[in-house]
């Protein structure tokens, strides 16, 4: 197979089904181009029909669809409309078929199973709603999570949305000093936890970490806490509350609160290349409608899938998992701890015991997966699946190739999906489109996305440039929180009247995009511009490696040279010869200026709980530069193991 050809075409009876299908024949345009052009032509029409298709529910329907009075930055959608997330996640199922089925299926780190229906999660739902109110906490208020992957996790999202509050979900590995930032930052009046854990087999308090912060936290009142996992902490009287005693002697059925359409529910914050985490804020109507545009419309999520992917709360990838897959109709499940333990085929047990059939995936899960060996797959029936769908990092062709092959044995697409924490999907892949490896079919619709050089003018296919949005979306943030200047800055200032998204990507004549990595990780040689994702895929290509990070260190010649930090496989020698092979490798690929000055070895590189690899903080190790904030890392021992390796 040569590099760039398609590999997978869809069927007649895939493409007939598909809900993209019978969206596209909703709007009565001819084909998904005709789509995206008609989307960004006629945003209202769009918006009502998916609105429509989607069965997005209003207490009251909005007036205007979309208000761009103050600039596409600042649009406003939904005006005069009432709604709340509970209300197309759970509410909207009372009294139907769906309130029986299996809304979330969980499994613990140790193996516990719990299985809840939606009325079950309704009525848990409400309970916790009912007590969250009687603690005095309601519309407007921020209320924090700092919670594993249990059910707890789902409830908690769900309650604090239905009172008209605003969640803030945290990374459930945060150390105090992360988790302090963001309850100051935001005025959290309350954080919900456990009082401990399981990781790896060994007990964590995250109860004893709140403990650490709380009184550092001038706006925190309430603790709540659920018991789930025996660990070490103190108890404050009056501050803290069991989650037992706060939902006990409450009312099962509990209305949720009638919001502005457009209002705040949720707030996550992104950690950027410099300066402090950023609190990213979505909306009551955005978030859904955007939820479903891309898992429904673009990736082909149904009512009857059973969805799985595997991802941190306190990243966006949680939040779309629980709201998307319960405002679809589907069943989540909803995994505890790591994909390789206490089993190293753990990740493929799962998806035959639940008999997962969307199943969510990173690249560099696959490419740890890879190292265990393909023996690890026959043990388990994977007949369930149906389709994969992969964001968070650019592919390298090697491993893409090896989940189709290996894993989907040829007949499952990859639904490549990119865009990021601000704004969800730019561009995607559809079950109506042929495949190429580690591309994507085209923009998602309503999005103007396009690719465009330094001053805003549109690339010819085949250059890369940057990863834009020239209008507004009703899935972008409605803002940095507290800071509006940084907003402007970051995404709206750099090129004048659209969305930098800070991602390079190029357009194909064949009509595929491609995205290369983040722009801001770019790496220009002798005046010659790359993305690391394209050094790294070749350096993945030779099969001798787990993984791998390119990185730009200043050169006094070139102005800037490569380095790259490689993790090899355990049945390869990490030798003299073995950079030299890689350092030809890149040269061969891409040019002799592009040739590595050094290869290094490491037992680890830096990872989020998503598993994407934070080139900026190998860079910053590496060079023994100010490292910024790390609380997102999963494995913080990798940063002073590069910075061993600069010393020595």
């Amino acid at each position: 197979m040569n590099s760039g050809d398609f590999v997978w075409w869809p069927s007649p009876e895939v493409k007939d089904n598909a809900n993209l299908t019978a969206f596209i024949r909703k709007c009565g345009v001819a084909d998904y181009d005709n789509l995206v052009s008609w989307s960004e032509e006629n945003p209202e029409e769009f918006h009502k029909k998916l609105f429509d298709f989607i069965d997005l529910r209003f207490f009251k329907y909005p007036d205007q669809i979309l208000d761009e009075s103050m600039g596409p930055a600042f649009a406003k959608w939904c005006n005069g409309g009432t709604t709340n997330v509970a209300l197309n996640c759970l509410d909207k199922w009372k009294n139907t078929a769906t309130d029986r089925k299996i809304a979330i299926d969980w499994e613990g780190e140790d193996g516990t199973l719990k299985q809840f229906t939606y009325s079950e999660v309704r009525t848990q739902t409400n309970r916790l709603a009912a007590g969250l109110r009687n603690l005095g906490l309601g519309a407007g208020d921020v209320i924090a999570m700092y919670l594993p992957n249990v059910p707890e996790a789902a409830i908690t999202l769900l309650a604090v949305a239905k009172i008209g509050g605003i969640v803030l979900p945290m990374f459930s590995g945060f150390g105090g000093d992360a988790i302090l930032a963001r309850l100051n930052d935001s005025g959290a009046k309350a954080i919900v936890t456990v009082d401990g854990s399981p990781r790896r087999g060994r007990a964590v308090s995250a109860k004893a970490v709140v403990d650490e912060v709380a009184s550092k936290a001038p706006a925190l009142r309430h603790v709540i806490v659920a018991k789930h996992w025996e660990a070490p902490h103190e108890w404050t009287e009056g501050r803290d509350h069991w989650w037992d005693d706060l939902t006990r002697d409450v009312p099962d059925e509990v209305e949720s609160e009638r919001v502005e359409a457009d209002s705040p529910f949720l707030l996550i914050y992104t950690s950027g290349t410099t300066g402090k985490p950023k609190g990213v804020v979505h909306s009551h109507c955005g978030f859904p409608a955007k939820l479903a545009l891309d898992l429904s419309i673009c990736m082909d999520f149904k009512p009857d899938d059973r969805l799985m992917w595997m991802s941190d709360m306190g990243w966006l990838v949680g939040p779309i998992l629980v709201y998307g897959g319960l405002q679809l109709g589907g069943t989540v499940v909803l995994i505890e701890g790591a994909p390789n333990y206490p089993e190293a085929d753990r990740y493929w047990r799962l998806i035959a015991d639940h008999k997962v059939s969307w199943l969510g995936i990173a690249p560099t899960i696959v490419r740890t997966l890879m190292a265990n060996g393909p023996e690890q797959l026959t043990r388990h029936d994977l007949s369930s699946l149906r389709i994969f769908a992969s964001t968070g990092e650019a592919w390298d062709e090697p491993s893409w190739l090896w989940l189709f092959n290996a894993v989907g044995k040829g007949r499952l697409p990859i639904l490549n999906y990119s865009g990021g924490t601000e704004v969800g999907g730019i561009v995607a892949t559809t079950v109506v489109h042929p495949l190429k490896p580690c591309a994507f079919s085209g923009p998602v619709p309503g999005v103007g996305a396009d690719v465009v050089d330094e001053f805003g003018k549109s690339v010819d296919p085949g250059e890369v440039g940057e990863l834009v949005m020239r209008r507004p979306s009703i899935g972008l943030t409605r803002g940095l929180w507290n800071d509006r200047d940084r907003y402007l800055e970051t995404y709206w200032n750099v090129i004048p009247e659209m969305w930098v998204h800070g991602d390079f990507a190029s357009k194909a004549s064949d009509g595929t995009w491609m995205v290369h990595g983040r722009s801001d990780d770019t790496l220009k040689i002798a005046g010659k511009r790359t993305g690391p994702a394209e050094i790294e895929a070749l350096l993945m290509g030779t099969q001798k490696l787990v993984e791998a990070a390119a990185i730009g260190i200043p050169h006094a010649v070139k102005g800037t040279a490569i380095v790259c930090a490689c993790q090899v496989r355990t049945n390869v020698s990490a030798d003299d010869a073995l950079k030299e092979e890689l350092a030809e490798v890149v040269a061969r690929g891409l040019g002799k200026p592009f040739r590595p000055s050094e290869v290094i070895f490491v037992s680890d590189l830096p990872k989020t709980r998503n598993m994407k690899i934070m080139r900026r903080v190998v860079r910053a190790a590496y060079l023994g530069t100010e490292t910024g904030d790390l609380s997102s890392l999963i494995n913080p021992e990798s940063v002073e193991e590069l910075s061993r390796l600069r010393r020595s």
